[in-house]
């Protein structure tokens, strides 16, 4: 069994920006859901943690870890999106400029690409990459994945078999379980 947890609240999703592989840390309502997600956690089996080297994935783990007492291992096959040029953008820039890739952004179309950045189904491969490869160590399941929005949805879409999985909104700090 694989949990996955998105990082805690950021500046930019406060914002509604781009974060794509920006070093973005938690604010303070995401180190209090960061909190929060460790007590939940407290109270499921989990053998290992992983996590994004991305600052606010990191930052969310290291809560996690010191309420756990796990060390986590960072692994870039978790990271977001490179979202390329809309990165550090407003979503409502981006959506006024290109409401159809915003669009298609939106609903995690497996065929986007962000204009200079990855597709989803690049993404989508590597996430599948990394949770087949923790699935082949079976000592380390149950695992918990502190992740992203995009890591999330795109494994519940292949997860689910349900492309439309992948335009579900995931909130900061939530567990979810494949």
């Amino acid at each position: 069994m694989i949990h996955l947890a998105r990082h805690g609240q950021t500046a930019y999703n406060a914002e509604g920006r781009f974060q794509g592989h920006l070093p973005v840390p938690l604010d303070d309502t995401g180190r209090e859901q960061a909190r929060q997600l460790a007590e939940t956690v407290a109270d499921v089996e989990v053998r290992a943690l992983v996590c994004s080297p991305l600052a606010r994935a990191r930052e969310t783990a290291d809560i996690v870890a010191a309420r756990i007492g796990i060390e986590p291992e960072e692994d870039g096959r978790f990271a977001e999106t490179d979202t390329g040029d809309w990165t550090g953008r407003s979503f409502a820039e981006v959506k006024a400029e290109d409401p159809e890739g915003y669009r298609r952004f939106e609903v995690s179309d497996p065929e986007f690409r962000y204009p200079g950045g990855e597709s989803f189904a690049e993404q989508s491969d590597r996430v599948q990459d990394g949770l087949r490869d923790l699935r082949a160590r079976p000592a380390a399941l149950p695992a918990l994945v502190v992740c992203h929005r995009g890591v999330i949805r795109l494994a519940l879409a292949v997860a689910t078999g349900d492309h439309t999985a992948g335009g579900r909104e995931i909130g900061n700090a939530t567990l979810v379980t494949l």
